[in-house]
């Protein structure tokens, strides 16, 4: 048998090269340092963020300018298409204004009748729709713009230039003249309101007050 040898304790094996007194510790943790390339990146985007917004407000600019040029665009074919109608109306009834002179004078000898009557009404109907009118009356104030003379007279009952016959009515669409009417006009007689005046100051010191 083998005997033990007092004193002596058995004790577990340890690795070789470790210090027998070594107490297992716990590992520290690993501080986490945030890498630098994240900061890089946040920057990167906010910087393209700028360029999109500011592109964003061009291409609006762009847009809103680009719909303004269109409103004008319309507008503009808008009053050409307009006056394009009127030229092409006014045309056509300036074609038609001998046949309405005809006409006139056909009804003043009292030679509209029957069936030529009825379509010289439907004419005249016509070109009333399409925005024709006449002008022109005996008796009023001659206007240079919207009348031409062909005649002149003188004569002492009118107290300024004045129609006295209309040789052929003036035409309108609108506010534009086709045609002016043509007119004879008369002038006050010379020196009648000179004749006039003196009578009227003679009437006015013959009913003067009587002395007492």
């Amino acid at each position: 048998m083998t005997e033990e040898t007092p004193g002596f304790e058995e004790k577990p094996d340890v690795p070789s090269g470790a210090p027998e007194d070594a107490e297992p510790t716990a590992a520290a943790p690993k501080e986490e340092a945030a890498p630098a390339g994240d900061a890089n990146q946040t920057a990167g985007l906010v910087a393209q963020l700028d360029q999109v917004r500011t592109a964003l407000g061009e291409r609006t600019a762009d847009l809103q300018r680009l719909q303004a040029e269109y409103q004008n665009y319309r507008r503009r074919v808008e009053r050409d298409r307009i006056a394009v109608k009127e030229i092409a109306v006014a045309n056509l009834l300036t074609e038609l204004l001998p046949i309405l002179d005809d006409i006139g004078r056909a009804r003043e000898h009292g030679e509209l009748l029957g069936g030529f009557k009825s379509v010289a009404e439907s004419l005249e109907t016509t070109a009333a729709k399409m925005g024709l009118t006449q002008f022109g009356k005996e008796g009023e104030p001659f206007d240079p713009t919207i009348h031409e003379a062909l005649m002149h007279s003188y004569a002492p009952d009118v107290t300024e230039t004045t129609c006295v016959a209309i040789l052929q009515p003036g035409y309108r669409i609108g506010e534009r003249t086709i045609r002016p009417a043509r007119v004879a006009v008369a002038e006050p007689q010379p020196g009648a309101q000179t004749v006039k005046a003196e009578d009227e100051a003679g009437d006015e010191k013959d009913n003067g007050p009587e002395e007492g």
